[in-house]
Formats: structure tokens, sequence, C-alpha cells
């Protein structure tokens, strides 16, 4: 199916859909991060918007304290 140029937002708030374009868009923005970080994040602990920011934040918190 065809991206829907129109939307702005996602259909279902709860989860990510990283393999739509135009989602991948959004929610990289929306959490600034990368693609990679992004689909890394999905890849540890699902499609779950929550369990996502839950595991960037403990991502960057971990980078931080490594950096020092």
């Amino acid at each position: 199916m065809a991206d829907d140029l129109q939307n702005r937002q996602p259909r279902d708030r709860q989860r990510i859909d990283i393999h739509e374009d135009w989602e991948l868009r959004y929610w990289t923005k929306a959490l600034g991060v990368t693609k990679e970080e992004l689909a890394d994040a999905v890849a540890a602990v699902g499609v779950q918007v929550d369990d996502v920011k839950r595991h960037l934040a403990g991502h960057s918190a971990s980078a931080r304290k490594a950096r020092g």
C-alpha cells in the first residue's frame, strides 16, 4: 500500500511501525533519535511507544555515564 502523504501522525499512537517511511520519520523526529537508534530500540523492546521511550531514556543515561 502506498504511503498516505496526508498522514502527519501515526494511526496507532501506542505502536511504532518502522516499516512505514512516514511513520519512521515521525517517530525519529518525535523522539529525537536516528533511524538506527529507533530500529535498535524496537528490536530490543518491541513496538510499544512507552517501552521504546524507556529504553531510549535508559540507553542515553548509560551513554552519558560512560562518557563521563
